[in-house]
Order: structure tokens, then sequence, then C-alpha cells
């Protein structure tokens, strides 16, 4: 009897010690592993929640002749994501998603389908803005965001329709910035996000949203060897996107500042092993011609006698017409410059006053 005595009290002894350590409270920096994962799962949930309906999927189609007959049917070219923009019925997403369609289908997220036309494109910055026919009365935009303020190891969810899976949502970290990648004209994109949250084909022109729900970033790559993600995807910054889709939408393409001069190609400036970037033609009037800029002149058949060849933009070296651009684009038209050629064996520098591109 005394010892069926003892192992109740040592029973009830150790369901006191239990009851006590879960109602103390956690000592001074331990972590509550549950309810840190609550908070995140919450979170996700609730921007989901808030962000999906404003998510598109975005539908290219051409139209090809049936062989042997005279047939023509709607054959689907791609597909990709997007995002309303406003409530007018403004859709942004990915040039590479819309370009070569002959037609263009929005399905939102109640699963309306909505014919679409295309506003403005900026394949340089793999921007695209589409307007919808007939669009609802109770569109939802998204908040935007700074994506100057992010840093690595933030948050940030991806929403998307990835292998034509609508409205999935992936979460990740930004895993850094002022990353480069290649736009589909070939120009370069600096200042790119790189996330490990999952970006699949579809996923492109979807948004990249930060804990608050706000957009930070466009979905527009990944870097794979198989094609699907390993990892490694790339977002426009919001910032970016929110300087171009203005543009896009008064103009229908984005306003560079120019000098106004004809440059060689980059396949041209490589096969001659040239490091700058040589005028073919400087056109009267404008900024170049006004400096004493000087092209290119063919002195015989085969001979072309070189004028400036451009090597520096406010002191920053190009190698090739990216180069060039991405300097000028640092500037704004009315913005006075220093850019310096090389003519011959003479290093000249010329103060040029930008314009801007029509």
């Amino acid at each position: 009897m005394g010892e069926r005595s003892l192992q109740r009290r040592l029973r009830c002894s150790l369901l006191l010690v239990l009851l006590g350590a879960l109602l103390l409270p956690p000592a001074a920096g331990a972590v509550d592993y549950l309810s840190f994962a609550t908070e995140d799962e919450a979170n996700s949930t609730e921007i989901f929640s808030r962000a999906s309906p404003s998510v598109v999927y975005v539908t290219n189609t051409a139209l090809r002749r049936v062989p042997f007959t005279l047939n023509v049917q709607e054959i689907p070219r791609g597909a990709g994501s997007g995002f309303i923009w406003d409530d007018s019925g403004l859709v942004v997403t990915n040039y590479h998603v819309i370009a070569g369609a002959d037609r263009l289908i929005v399905t939102l997220a109640d699963r309306s389908d909505h014919d679409a036309q295309v506003i403005g494109v900026a394949p340089e910055k793999d921007l695209a803005v589409l307007k919808l026919q007939d669009p609802p009365e109770d569109l939802q935009r998204l908040p935007l965001g700074d994506s100057s303020e992010l840093s690595v190891g933030r948050k940030v969810l991806a929403i998307g329709n990835p292998f034509g899976l609508d409205t999935t949502l992936t979460t990740g970290v930004v895993s850094a910035l002022g990353r480069e990648i290649r736009a589909p004209g070939g120009r370069t994109i600096r200042g790119v996000i790189q996330t490990d949250a999952a970006i699949n084909p579809g996923n492109s022109g979807g948004p990249l949203l930060n804990s608050l729900g706000q957009l930070v970033g466009v979905n527009t790559a990944i870097y794979s060897p198989s094609g699907a993600s390993a990892g490694i995807g790339f977002a426009i910054p919001v910032n970016t996107v929110q300087d171009v889709v203005p543009q896009l939408i008064a103009y229908g393409k984005v306003l560079h500042p120019i000098i106004g001069v004809e440059l060689a190609s980059d396949n041209w400036i490589k096969r001659n092993r040239i490091d700058g970037v040589p005028i073919v033609h400087v056109y009267p009037g404008l900024p170049a011609a006004n400096a004493g800029m000087q092209g290119a002149r063919q002195v015989s058949a085969r001979k072309i006698e070189l004028g400036d060849v451009i090597t520096h933009v406010a002191g920053e070296r190009v190698h090739d017409s990216d180069d060039y651009y991405s300097a000028l684009e640092q500037f704004n038209p009315g913005d006075t410059v220093t850019i310096k050629t090389l003519r011959g064996d003479e290093e000249i520098s010329f103060k040029v006053r930008l314009v801007e591109s029509q």
C-alpha cells in the first residue's frame, strides 16, 4: 500500500512540474517556435487572401493557317501572369508573355475571361501594359511598396499561375539585390531582385509582394538548367515599374534621353574588335551634331573611315551599345552630360544636352 501511495505522489509531482513548465513564461532569449510559425502562416494567408483577386492569368494566342486548307485557327503561343494596375482595367505583365500575340485573353480571379489589347510595351525592361475590354467594376489593385527599402533576408511572396495552375502562392526571401538579367531585346536590366521563392514557367508577369502585402517586384525570369524552379528567381523592382508603366500608358513606349546619333551594331563592333561604340550617323539639328560629333564615312567601296567612337558617358566606361544606353538612362532629358570619344588617335570631350526621344 505504501508503494502505491509513493507512485501516486510521484505521478502527481511530475504532472505539476509539466503544468508549471507550460504556464511559466519563456526564459529570456528563448524562441517560441510554435507561436512564430503560426504568426508567419497567418501573415502569408492574409496576404494571399487580399492580393490574389488582383492577380490575373494572361493567355497569348496566335493565328495560324492549317496546312493544305484555307482554314485559320487560334493556337496557344504562351501564357503567364499579370496583375491589376488600376480600376479602369489596366493590367501589367511581362513583355515576353505577350510578344507576338494575335489575341490576348486575361482571366480574372473569378474565372471570367476578357479580351485585352496592348497599350504599351518596353522590351528593354520586359514590361507591358494591357487594357481589358469591358472590365468589371470591382477590380482590385495592389498597394505599391518601395523596392529601395528591401534587404537580403526579407520575406517575399509570389503569386502567379505556374504551369497553368491558377493563383498559386510561393514564399521565400530576398536572396540578393542589384542583379542583372537580359531583357528579350538583348538589353541589360539592372538592379533586379533575386529571390528563392519558387518561380516557374507561367509565373512571369505576376507580383512579388513583401510581408505587408505591397508590390515590390514583377516576377520575370528564373535561372535553371531544367527550366523549372531551382531556387533562383528574378523580379523587376517596383520602383522601375512605377517609372516605366506611366510612360507606357501615356506614350505606348518608354521615352529615353538621346543625343541624336545612330550607332554601329554590337555584332559589327565585336567583329571589328572595337572597344567603344562607333557613331554611324549624326542627325542634323540634334545635340550631337550641335556639339560637333562626327559619324563614320565611306571612303571607298570596301573601306569605312570611323568618326567618333564613344568610350565614356559621364565618366562611365562603355564597351557596347548596351553600356551606352544604360549610362544615358541614369539621366533625364534636359541634363547635360560629358561624353568622351576617340577620333582616330585623338581623345575628345563633348558637353551634350540630352533631349527626349520621340
